[in-house]
């Protein structure tokens, strides 16, 4: 492995982790390395989650890796690549791993009716299973989707789990299922297998919500309008959220018209003594009211924080104080 860094210092830390692990190394100069490794993938894994995590550093790292005895051509030189290249692209080959194995697994969070304190639905989030079988967070896998641009392919797995687990553990309440605007280009053509498949497993399409994930990073709100009214045409339902987060979203509540709006968890937080944060809820839950949109407190995790939002309105509520995500669903409160 020839490692060539942009600058002396990234040289010195990179000598430190080589010492560390006992590898053999040369020095060219001040900011070049000659290393002699036994794994590829081993060697990249460890060097950016051990020692290099910032992209910036990886991104003044040029890496090329020649078999033992190999010289050191001209046309060698097209394949070196950045070290934050080679972390994306066995990222990369780790999730469409996961995605062609159909690795992944779906969990369930509660979402309650507040006057029937009863179930109305669920919300749908996807881990990824390991081969060791330990699982891989939501926020890792769509990270790695948007290095190695797949969010569309992993965004359509993640929607297809969610409706084939839902069927086999024969939910018959409400499924929030999340989607990523950005990652649908044609919803026509994108949206086909999503709705194929809830089609085919008989679900009522009232009781699928599309839940709109990154919303307040939508800078094409017709695109986003275009995407919601498809839905909308086949008969589901549609949910915004983080509502009281961004500026925008009131706007988008009033361009888009959605059957739910979720107020942000961190309105929720602490409302019962947040005197602001009661104003922007009870002012969000009127406009909500006059629109017949129904109104979801998230993240809600005291029995104080359910009382205000009860008491002023909220129809829905989704927290730690009912249940975490969990592979069974809650069937009763």
């Amino acid at each position: 492995m020839i490692i060539s860094c942009a600058v002396k210092e990234l040289a010195e830390k990179m000598v430190e982790f080589l010492n560390r692990h006992q590898l053999a190394f040369q020095r060219e100069d001040s900011r070049t390395l000659y290393v002699k490794i036994v794994n590829f993938k081993t060697i990249i894994d460890q060097l950016c989650h051990e020692h290099f995590t910032s992209a910036v550093q990886r991104e003044g790292i040029t890496v090329l890796f020649l078999d033992n005895g190999e010289k050191l051509t001209a046309e060698k030189i097209k394949y070196i690549k950045t070290l934050q290249q080679y972390y994306d692209l066995i990222k990369a080959q780790k999730l469409i791993s996961l995605i062609d194995n159909h690795a992944l697994t779906t969990y369930f969070q509660p979402i309650v009716d507040i006057p029937n304190n009863s179930i109305y639905g669920y919300e749908t989030l996807c881990r990824g299973v390991d081969d060791d079988n330990s699982l891989i967070s939501p926020s890792l896998l769509f990270e790695w989707a948007r290095q190695a641009d797949m969010l569309f392919y992993l965004d359509r797995e993640c929607r297809e789990m969610s409706l084939k687990t839902a069927a086999v553990k024969n939910i018959r309440a409400k499924v929030f299922i999340n989607f990523i605007p950005t990652a649908i280009y044609d919803p026509h053509h994108c949206l086909q297998s999503t709705v194929k498949w809830a089609n085919q497993l008989e679900f009522d399409p009232k009781n699928i919500i599309f839940e709109v994930t990154e919303s307040e990073r939508v800078e094409d709100i017709d695109h986003l309008k275009d995407i919601l009214d498809y839905y909308k045409s086949q008969g589901f339902m549609i949910a915004l959220d983080d509502i009281g987060s961004g500026y925008s979203s009131l706007n988008m509540v009033a361009k888009l018209q959605p059957d739910v709006i979720k107020v942000d968890r961190e309105l929720i937080k602490d409302i019962h003594e947040n005197s602001m944060n009661q104003s922007v809820f009870c002012a969000i839950n009127q406009i909500a009211k006059d629109n017949g949109t129904l109104v979801l407190a998230e993240g809600v995790e005291k029995s104080e924080e359910l009382r205000f939002c009860a008491e002023h309105g909220a129809d829905l509520a989704q927290g730690y104080y009912f249940g975490r995500p969990n592979g069974e669903p809650l069937r009763k409160l």
